[in-house]
């Protein structure tokens, strides 16, 4: 059916309604004066008039009209209490049900493409809790009935549902309408009704569902719990398990509280990001990128260089400054802040007490009134037949492997077009080995815009590796001595002679070995946790990579305040935690951030944007820096200067972003950081002049003619 019929209709009959002044049927001096007519009418022909009145009812309620409440009177004054509760409460059911699917039907569909990302959260709540936020409104008739109807019907929430919390929760205010009806000689007015003491009634019903929450709550946790025997008194307030970044904040920000908080780890303090990920793979570029500008020094008016070095000696300063970094996250530093680290193997025997296997093989056991999981993830190794006789380094395991190089693997492959292969490929290419990187999908680095991607493989490729996307790796073999992946390419079959093999194609969460499976707590590729990162059990926590959605350093910190003040406080206050400010950088050369929305995200979620763009290449520092490319692109409301998303590609594109993170989660737009005086010559002026092209685009074309009129005028 055409959406413009029911539409057509619907602004016919309140035409109607309006053009002949009905509404003065609906007042509370036309009904008292009625009365008598009306009471006439119900003694000669009471189910006629039951069923005009009811719908009558519907059709007021359906359309949103003024005058319900008047008509709830009216069904105490004529049918009585019970025979009026019993029309009003089902004709108001139907009646709000029907603005309810007229609302959904005229206007969800446009408002999902308008603000579908918006209310993503929304509708995640609503299908949570939608029925118990419906029933408390339906209690509280301060707030319009006429407008939950339509709001609702933007939702998800389904029409049954709908329907009979809308009945149950109407009720006891209809009682209450109906009730004060059968006495209509008394009222004088609807302010008469709505005494402080029948407000206060109100109040009182509204109350009633979150006190009925609260019971089911203690119903759910009951159940829960019941297996298990609760300690009488606990050895600590919070265990942390797991001593990477979300285990470290967690256990630090316990400790500053004074709460009394052991922090377990089996393996090396500092998690994948100090001993794997973040420190080494920066300190491997900063080499890389310096041996690159060596063999390139002409283009600084230098002469070129060889770029002469020791393999053995490149992978030794990674070590070394891994060592540097390892006192921020050491046992000692965490003691002397309160924290009582233990060395070992931490396993959940129930919600409350872990089971710690030191490394001497004694075992030691530990109760607390709250556990944080903050176990981290670990690289994926595809199922490749043959990938366990050639072998494979991982992002885990290749430092310390290749440490112990004299040379560099001549040939290397790696598998992965994301942001860690990326890194690798482009670093290990400048240091002199021939790098095949195989990417199965049709471009790099897929989460960021297409441009991005292909100006990520560009560089890539100028740095001498053979970036091969549409390529899936098949098998490994190994023939005469020789190693060999094989590919499957959109021209076929093709075989790829390799001396190290590194998987970089993603990392998954640390799930087994900490009992999470003996108590029955849901992982799927994560923990399962609620907005407030707790588990099936309440007492539980997950932060981190194990914990999703992102696997970054800085989210594992963020989530780990969240997930140590809700363990600490939560009796107190929750705090769901925030994922609405993230940014991210991958760190090839140029560095590609982003914080927000990209373009193919606002498109994917229907997000109407525009988008401002600056060049790089025009700026005064990168000129003169010998980084003149890439570019920052902002995507804006329509007409608007609020910040929905940055894309930044260029020289120290993960500093520069850091102030549209600052102006997004503070809520501040281009306008702002136009008027912020950036210093000269630097790099964060490109932040400036992006804001100046949206301001630029945005003129007030009607002002400045009259400004050039004035001009004109003064100039005589």
């Amino acid at each position: 059916m055409n959406k413009k019929i029911p539409v057509i209709v619907l602004l016919l009959l309140l035409g109607l309604f309006f053009s002949f002044d009905l509404q003065q049927w609906l007042t509370l001096e036309q009904l008292k004066s009625s009365q008598a007519q009306l009471s006439l009418w119900q003694q000669q022909s009471p189910y006629l008039l039951g069923l005009v009145f009811f719908a009558a009812y519907i059709l007021v309620t359906a359309l949103s009209l003024p005058g319900a409440v008047i008509m709830t009177l009216a069904a105490g004054a004529i049918f009585g209490l019970t025979t009026g509760t019993l029309i009003v409460s089902f004709a108001s059911s139907i009646g709000a049900t029907l603005a309810f699917l007229t609302s959904r039907y005229v206007f969800q569909n446009s408002v999902q493409q308008h603000f579908g990302n918006q209310l993503a959260g929304i509708d995640a709540g609503i299908a949570r809790d939608g029925a118990f936020y419906l029933f408390t409104l339906r209690l509280l008739p301060v707030f319009p009935f006429f407008l939950i109807n339509l709001l609702m019907g933007l939702t998800s929430l389904k029409t049954r549902t709908f329907y009979w919390v809308s009945q149950a929760g109407m009720l006891a205010g209809t009682v209450v309408y109906v009730n004060a009806g059968t006495q209509l000689a008394k009222i004088e007015s609807l302010s008469g009704i709505l005494s402080p003491a029948l407000l206060f009634s109100f109040v009182l019903l509204g109350v009633f569902p979150l006190l009925a929450k609260w019971v089911v709550t203690c119903f759910q946790r009951r159940k829960i719990y019941k297996k298990w025997n609760k300690p009488k008194q606990f050895d600590r307030n919070l265990i942390v398990i797991g001593g990477g970044a979300a285990g470290l904040v967690s256990a630090y920000i316990a400790a500053a509280v004074k709460a009394k908080v052991t922090l377990i780890e089996a393996h090396k303090m500092g998690g994948d990001c100090l001993n794997y990920g973040c420190v080494p793979s920066k300190a491997l570029i900063s080499s890389a990128k310096l041996a690159y500008q060596m063999r390139h020094a002409s283009h600084h008016g230098l002469n070129d260089s060889t770029s002469a070095f020791s393999f053995r000696a490149v992978m030794k300063r990674v070590q070394t400054v891994i060592l540097a970094v390892e006192p921020h996250d050491s046992v000692e530093r965490y003691t002397k802040l309160g924290v009582d680290v233990l060395q070992g193997y931490a396993t959940l025997i129930d919600p409350w007490t872990v089971s710690v296997k030191h490394q001497d093989g004694s075992e030691q056991r530990l109760t607390a009134r709250s556990v944080i999981i903050a176990a981290g993830a670990e690289p994926i190794v595809p199922d490749l037949p043959g990938i366990n006789e050639t072998g494979y380094y991982t992002s885990d395991t290749l430092w310390e492997a290749f440490a112990r190089m004299d040379e560099i693997p001549r040939r290397m492959v790696i598998l992965g077009g994301g942001p860690i292969g990326c890194e690798l490929a482009q670093s290990f290419a400048r240091l002199g080995a021939q790098v095949y990187q195989i990417e199965r999908g049709n471009r790099l680095m897929p989460r960021e815009d297409t441009e991005v991607s292909e100006f990520a493989q560009t560089q890539l490729s100028k740095s001498g590796v053979q970036v091969l996307t549409g390529h899936i790796a098949l098998r490994c073999e190994v023939k005469d001595g020789q190693k060999w992946l094989m590919v499957k390419t959109p021209n076929g079959e093709q075989s790829i002679a390799f001396d190290a093999l590194v998987c970089a194609v993603g990392r998954k969460a640390r799930l087994s070995g900490y009992g999470l499976e003996q108590l029955g707590v849901e992982t799927t590729r994560t923990v399962i946790t609620n907005d407030y990162l707790q588990t099936l059990y309440p007492n539980i926590y997950a932060a981190g990579d194990v914990a999703g959605p992102y696997q970054f350093t800085h989210t594992a910190a963020h989530q780990a305040w969240y997930a140590s003040v809700n363990a600490l406080f939560g009796e107190f206050k929750r705090f769901k935690v925030d994922y609405s400010v993230i940014p991210w950088c991958t760190f090839i050369d140029p560095e590609v951030a982003r914080v927000g929305l990209s373009e193919q995200d606002a498109k994917a979620g229907g997000i109407a944007y525009e988008v401002t763009r600056f060049d790089i290449d025009d700026l005064d520092r990168a000129i003169a820096d010998g980084a003149a490319q890439g570019f920052i692109k902002v995507l804006t409301v329509p007409g608007k200067d609020k910040i929905l998303g940055v894309t930044i590609v260029g020289a120290h594109a993960g500093e520069l972003l850091a102030e549209y993170v600052l102006a997004m989660k503070h809520g501040l737009g281009l306008n702002k950081i136009l008027g912020t005086i950036h210093t000269y010559p630097t790099m964060a002026e490109a932040n400036k002049y992006v804001a100046g092209e949206w301001k630029r685009a945005h003129a007030p074309a009607k002002l400045l003619q009259w400004a050039e009129k004035y001009h004109r005028w003064a100039r005589g």
